[in-house]
């Protein structure tokens, strides 16, 4: 995994949300959201893991939601992030946090309704590895996200820690037919990347999304977007 060693120091833990989700980053984190809320609908009572985690935004999400939900993570700091998370929203005996490898599920077969990821793939030297073992443990459904390449994403990805992999249609595409998962749904959004709203306020990010927005519901604004939401049901 790209940036394995970044993601577990402490104090990236500790400054994550802070450094992401501040200023016009909650506009990112308010569409993310309402992304996984949108797919995995209806979630309550819904048995759910999440790959990947981190500080568990979307697993305290749902628990509050009421959905029987697993956070898993590489990161024992990331996690520990989360349960203080779970336990300022009151959900810290409704959910479970747990560190294991996202290549080796500690879950037997169909074991969950719905496996999601966030914020991953871009990470994922061996995506298929993955995606083969989110497909192994769901019985219903495997949501996850993806930068789209080429796109305004390309433009800064050398300017990250570790950079990203990108995602064109066909690259989804060859994913699913090698691991056995039916496209559902495909949404393609944020024509502009998701650094530059984390450089502005949000008072000035809100306008400029509208924009974003409005070019995306375009004709053309599929072939401009810079991420893709992939929902795929179990066959």
């Amino acid at each position: 995994m790209k940036g394995q060693e970044w993601y577990q120091a402490t104090e990236v833990a500790e400054e994550y949300e802070e450094k992401r989700f501040s200023r016009g980053g909650r506009l990112i984190d308010r569409r993310e959201k309402q992304a996984v809320l949108d797919a995995l609908a209806p979630v309550d009572e819904k048995k759910v893991l999440e790959i990947a985690c981190g500080t568990g935004r979307f697993t305290v999400m749902l628990a509050e939601r009421g959905t029987d939900i697993v956070g898993l993570d590489i990161s024992s700091a990331m996690l520990q992030q989360g349960r203080h998370k779970a336990r300022q929203a009151g959900v810290a005996d409704h959910l479970e946090f747990m560190r294991g490898d996202a290549g080796r599920l500690p879950f037997p077969d169909d074991h969950f309704d719905a496996v999601f990821a966030m914020r991953f793939f871009h990470l994922a030297d061996t995506p298929a590895t993955f995606l083969s073992e989110m497909r192994r443990v769901a019985k219903e459904q495997v949501f996850f996200d993806t930068f789209a390449g080429p796109s305004t994403r390309s433009l800064y990805n050398w300017l990250l820690p570790m950079g990203s992999r990108l995602y064109s249609p066909d690259d989804v595409e060859k994913l699913l037919d090698e691991t056995g998962l039916t496209l559902v749904d495909a949404e393609h959004d944020w024509v502009l990347p998701y650094g530059f709203y984390r450089k502005i306020p949000d008072s000035v990010a809100s306008p400029i999304r509208n924009v974003d927005e409005t070019i995306v519901d375009s004709m053309v604004g599929d072939s401009l977007a810079s991420v893709s939401y992939w929902s795929t049901a179990v066959e």
